[in-house]
């Protein structure tokens, strides 16, 4: 809104202090960090202090975990806030005419509303029990049912997948070296002279630590069935919406552990935005070059602060906790972004810690039941899933399993941003 208000009075030539200041897009992503830090920090607190008043608070399972009895009753459902920290500066700084931008304005309201309400039922079948004169303990039943999370997840995914690949406005180019210049193509400047860009046709990605590395899906089907690889394009960007939101859920178990996880995440993406963004690093480094993308540094600047600003009350120990209606969108989020920037190949390396949080669960629940079923016993991989509290269970204070899992998040995203150069 403020974007288009400058840019109008620019335009119009008025002598407006600052008026063309928001033309420049990293001057509008700081303004935009700065903004979400303020709306978390300044709120937040307001939102704690409302949530201790209507008794919204935590309702803990009894895993027999050090520390547990001390985060029963805190205020839950704070994603709230990530979610006002993310959206607020958006709405005000980014062009919202670009499509990519409203893709994630919508990925971050849809999974939002649907954490909301798993958050919501939780709370309300705790005031049923309590009103029953019953105690209530937290069991998995409580809150959506798993197939209408995964229902929400999914529909997510199809409206990602086919904007992508339908949306007139969402345009991949790649380097041409043919003869001539071929129709859909554009010139930019390379060096002393021109390089001639020519859309690719079909669902990209990039294919990371490869030469060469651009990769269509549409090679994984037979020669008769590649003129329907969005068919297969929106099943792989509905599984890995759905993978990625749950993982992000799933990891959400400690103070600080999925809000810090979610932050270095961020900052990662953005790199990658950037440099797929900007048509002369793009150049520089071999890669596909997407434009208008550049506006998601934006967003991305808004939820990095948003997440910093919440990690201020979410660390140990934690006076909120994000809930459902945080961790859900901030994994929706991460998934979006990586699918848009045609890196979600490159999603189990920074995202590792979502992937093995995930992993453990699967592998946990899996060998139980056929050991039970072998041996009449269920048998254990872990102490504990998720991983993290396999951890607390040998004896690790919350804080150093949450700091050493930002470590290895910090290092796989180096990891991840160097397959730009090294391939």
């Amino acid at each position: 809104m403020l974007y288009r208000l400058f840019e109008w009075l620019a335009d119009e030539g008025l002598r407006f202090p600052g008026g063309g200041l928001l033309q420049y897009i990293t001057m509008r992503a700081m303004l935009a960090t700065l903004l979400s830090l303020v709306i978390t920090l300044y709120f937040g607190k307001k939102l704690i202090r409302y949530l201790a008043v209507r008794q919204i608070g935590e309702s803990v399972r009894e895993l027999g975990l050090r520390g547990e009895e001390q985060k029963r009753g805190t205020p839950t459902m704070g994603g709230v806030i990530i979610l006002l920290g993310i959206l607020v500066p958006t709405l005000l700084f980014a062009d919202l005419e670009k499509v990519y931008i409203r893709l994630l304005l919508l990925s971050t309201v849809w999974l939002g509303v649907v954490g909301l309400v798993d958050d919501w039922l939780k709370l309300r079948a705790k005031r049923l029990s309590q009103a029953a004169g019953q105690p209530y303990r937290k069991g998995e039943k409580d809150g959506l049912a798993a197939w209408s999370k995964v229902l929400g997840q999914v529909g997510l995914g199809i409206i990602i997948g086919t904007t992508l690949m339908f949306n007139d406005n969402v345009r991949v180019y790649r380097e041409y070296a043919g003869p001539g210049r071929p129709e859909r193509s554009i010139r930019v400047p390379a060096g002393d002279g021109e390089r001639v860009l020519v859309a690719a046709d079909g669902p990209v990605t990039t294919i990371p630590f490869v030469k060469g590395h651009e990769f269509n899906y549409s090679k994984l089907l037979p020669a008769g069935l590649r003129d329907h690889a969005w068919v297969l394009y929106v099943l792989v960007v509905i599984f890995i919406v759905t993978a990625v939101s749950n993982g992000a859920n799933i990891t959400d178990g400690l103070d600080g552990l999925a809000t810090g996880v979610s932050a270095i995440i961020g900052v990662c993406l953005g790199v990658f935005a950037y440099a797929s963004g900007n048509v002369r690093m793009a150049e520089y480094l071999n890669i596909m070059y997407i434009p208008n993308i550049g506006e998601l540094s934006i967003f991305i600047a808004a939820m990095v602060g948003a997440c910093i600003g919440f990690l201020w009350y979410n660390a140990h120990p934690a006076q909120v906790f994000m809930g459902d209606t945080g961790s859900l969108a901030l994994g929706g989020i991460i998934a979006a972004l990586a699918i848009i920037v045609r890196k979600e190949l490159l999603i189990p390396i920074f995202c590792a810690v979502f992937l093995v949080e995930n992993l453990s669960v699967v592998v946990q629940v899996a060998w139980f039941k056929y050991t039970r079923r072998r041996y009449g016993e269920g048998r254990r991989v872990f102490l504990m899933s998720p991983l993290h509290h396999h951890y607390q269970r040998k004896g690790y204070h919350e804080s150093k399993i949450v700091v050493r899992f930002w470590i290895v998040t910090l290092i796989c995203v180096v990891f991840a941003v160097m397959s730009l150069k090294i391939r």
